[in-house]
């Protein structure tokens, strides 16, 4: 993909800036992944001010955005499932469990699992016990890798709307 900007280039711009500029040239996906990740990390300095300085159709993904994401990953999955009309609960605990990604209709919980927490013997097996501690209080698990959310879309999704079909349809 190529870029180009007449303006000026600026080093050490305010993290405002350089997200207004990522929206007009990467959209709605980048923008909001990389809004997430500014906001967990306390870089934003007026979220009324980006907001009202992007157009009104986007607005919506500064109202979406939340500061409580753990990855770009997590960002992506949830603005997806929006898109979809699906309403989650973010970042749950559940005891025996621990903190999950995200709960649908109080039963099913979805992970977005990137390479940096769940890779390697030791983190499957983790994740595999926690999946059978959640099955044993009647959750199911759904959990999807990078490659599968970010390039395989549609198997992901079909894999939810069926687990919310079989769940009793919970949107």
């Amino acid at each position: 993909m190529s870029h180009w900007h007449a303006g000026a280039t600026v080093f050490g711009a305010p993290v405002d800036e350089v997200l207004l500029h990522l929206y007009r040239c990467r959209g709605d996906e980048a923008f909001f992944t990389s809004l997430e990740s500014a906001l967990r990390q306390r870089k934003v300095t007026s979220l009324a001010r980006l907001r009202s300085r992007l157009p009104a159709s986007a607005r919506w993904l500064v109202d979406l955005a939340r500061s409580d994401a753990d990855s770009g990953l997590e960002s992506l999955l949830r603005l997806r499932l929006h898109i979809l009309g699906i309403r989650l609960e973010c970042q749950i605990s559940i005891t025996g469990v621990g903190r999950v990604d995200f709960v649908i209709g109080g039963r099913l919980i979805l992970e977005a699992d990137g390479a940096e927490h769940h890779d390697g013997r030791a983190a499957r097996h983790r994740d595999l016990r926690r999946d059978a501690a959640a099955s044993a209080l009647g959750y199911e698990s759904l959990r999807f890798d990078y490659a599968l959310i970010v390039h395989d879309w549609p198997v992901v999704s079909a894999a939810i709307v069926s687990a919310l079909v079989r769940a009793g349809g919970t949107r």
